[in-house]
């Protein structure tokens, strides 16, 4: 995955050591490469990058040659802040990140303050013999870090750390059990014992000396103490601040497209994009069952905006190829996304075969309408060995701890770089993915919402309107419209709301009681009247029937047996009677495949 890693050390240090944890990150041949050392300031850091991207032309340095910056990611400062560092050259002032280096120069660390972006990097000062390690400030660009006495580790991949200090390839219990809990490790913490993250709006200084200071160049409290707007006001701004940030999504050196839904963040991008018919392809992700609702309504929004547009569809190909693609997934992504990654490797690779950057509604909900993603689940009791448990039901209590606050804090800063980023690590992997919704000038607006509207559809609804009629009078995927015909759209709002929920009580949710029924009724093969209307994969009927030798294969197997946190009896009994469709154990397969898939490709890795 495209990223930083590297050495701070007052110890000689190997450089084969630099190359193999720059060897852990080349995941595709369409990634480049390279290394840099300093040994006066202790300095070994490598890179990887997607071939053309923003980040594609490391190092940068100064005209003086005594300033570098190693920088991964990408910058959407608006372009009026920066076009004179290029004297009048547009090229150099936005279509790379050359121009970093210059800002540095005119402004010092604080440089960093106006930033907006998914970022990471190490800037290495000459002059003054330091170097700065730093990220984000919402800490989505990953930096994990090991520290002893002599030496700071620090990688965007916590692989690149188990490859040169193997006595860290240890599974931490609390990070397992989180995980388990909430699909995450909670409060900068990893699944392994001894590696810790870097937290957002971080800018680590080291010194030639041997000291180090952990400096904050941002703290979510500096939006939280803004004023609340009125509602008149706060829609102005709403609609100024999106149809001006909006164009920087779209600008850069690289092909793009849109993935596209059938919900309201990918349509106001679309009603204020204001593209050239046929310049932005759009594309969907689709069920093997029938077109559900995203890819049926997508499909008529691209048209309308006279854009084309394609369904990626998972097939049979996918099927086949599972196997490999969930060791990829939990491997790409650390262990912080379970095997269901396997879907979003497939389809993000067949993305990167239309444009190789990615533009999406993703963390629209969460941002426009404070959408708390995940919360701790519970597994089947019996599952858990007795010792392991208690660290399971723990979990529940640190998330609500971690709540406690601001909502958009917890969403932006906390749910962002904790939960989101395992989907978004397999989606780097693959291609260049873009969101407006964490723009800095619109997250920050949103701390000024009225409370009846920070959890509204409606300012989304009438922005969807006001930018392109047509596509406000397109139905949501759930049945929503800016203005609803009065019976009509209540009842199709109904409709979709109960094939949603009917869906998913068909999927992950289906009660125990119900599967025996199911499973009575196995040969009407029920699946093709509920699934696909709403979700595109669906694991519950893949794990019993197309992906039952693999599940069969890797969870009854003798070494998956003996792991510290399954009793053996119930994991068997658990394969079993999933198999045989009599009951509904996805979620658990889900966690004990995964952990197995850790345990093999980053513990015991050769």
């Amino acid at each position: 995955m495209p990223g930083i890693t590297g050495i701070i050390s007052k110890a000689p240090v190997a450089e084969q050591d630099i190359d193999r944890m720059i060897a852990c990150m080349l995941h595709e041949p369409c990634y480049t490469s390279g290394k840099y050392m300093h040994k006066k300031t202790g300095l070994y850091v490598g890179w990887v990058s997607h071939s053309g991207s923003f980040a594609d032309c490391m190092p940068i340095w100064n005209g003086t040659k005594d300033i570098c910056l190693i920088f991964s990611g990408e910058d959407f400062t608006d372009l009026s802040e920066i076009q004179h560092l290029g004297a009048g050259d547009h090229e150099f002032a936005s279509e790379d990140a050359n121009y970093l280096v210059r800002l540095y120069e005119e402004r010092g660390l604080r440089f960093l303050e106006r930033l907006n972006g998914w970022f990471s990097g190490v800037l290495v000062d000459l002059r003054q013999q330091t170097v700065v390690v730093f990220n984000d400030r919402y800490g989505v660009n990953r930096v994990y870090y090991h520290e002893t006495p002599d030496s700071f580790y620090f990688s965007s991949e916590a692989k690149s750390l188990l490859k040169v200090l193997p006595g860290l390839r240890r599974l931490d219990f609390k990070g397992v059990a989180e995980t388990f809990a909430c699909g995450c490790v909670l409060q900068n913490r990893t699944l392994f014992s001894g590696i810790s993250l870097l937290p957002g709006g971080s800018r680590w200084v080291f010194t030639q000396n041997g000291t180090m200071r952990k400096d904050r160049y941002f703290s979510p409290e500096t939006w939280e103490q803004q004023p609340v707007l009125r509602g008149t006001e706060f829609y102005g701004k709403l609609k100024e601040t999106f149809a001006r940030i909006l164009p920087r999504y779209f600008r850069g050196r690289q092909p793009l497209a849109i993935s596209l839904t059938g919900g309201l963040d990918g349509r106001m991008m679309m009603a204020w994009a204001n593209r050239p018919p046929g310049e932005l392809p759009c594309y969907t992700f689709g069920s093997i069952y029938r077109d559900c609702n995203d890819v049926r309504i997508a499909r008529l929004v691209a048209k309308l905006c006279r854009q084309s547009h394609e369904t990626i569809e998972v097939g049979q190909q996918f099927f086949s190829e599972f196997p490999s693609l969930a060791e990829q997934a939990v491997y790409v992504s650390d262990g912080t996304l379970d095997v269901t990654g396997s879907v979003e490797l497939y389809v993000n690779r067949l993305a990167r075969q239309i444009a190789p950057v990615r533009v999406t509604g993703n963390y629209g909900s969460e941002v426009l309408r404070g959408n708390i993603a995940f919360r701790p689940s519970s597994l089947h009791e019996g599952l858990l060995e007795p010792e392991f448990a208690p660290l399971v039901q723990n979990a529940s209590a640190t998330y609500d701890s971690e709540c406690a606050g601001h909502r958009l804090s917890f969403i932006g800063f906390k749910q962002v770089p904790w939960h989101h980023y395992a989907r978004l690590s397999v989606e780097q992997s693959q291609l260049t993915p873009r969101s407006p919704y964490l723009d800095n000038d619109l997250v920050s607006l949103m701390y000024q919402a009225p409370p009846d509207l920070c959890l509204s559809k409606k300012p989304a609804l009438r922005l969807i309107a006001e930018g392109n009629t047509a596509l406000a009078k397109v139905r949501t995927d759930r049945g929503l419209w800016y203005r609803p015909p009065p019976v009509i759209g209540t009842m199709q709002h109904l409709y979709e709301e109960f094939t949603a929920k009917s869906e998913y009580a068909y999927d992950y949710g289906m009660p125990q009681w119900l599967a025996s029924i199911d499973h009575m009724l196995a040969p009407l093969h029920l699946e093709r009247l509920f699934l696909g209307r709403h979700k595109f994969y669906h694991f519950r009927v893949w794990y019993r029937d197309k992906l039952s030798q693999y599940v069969k294969d890797m969870l009854l197997d003798s070494y998956t047996r003996k792991r510290p946190y399954f009793r053996e009896t119930f994991l068997e009994e658990m394969v079993n009677s999933h198999l045989k469709g009599n009951r509904n154990y996805t979620l658990e397969i889900h966690q004990a495949l995964t952990i197995e898939l850790i345990q093999r490709q980053l513990i015991e890795q050769p």
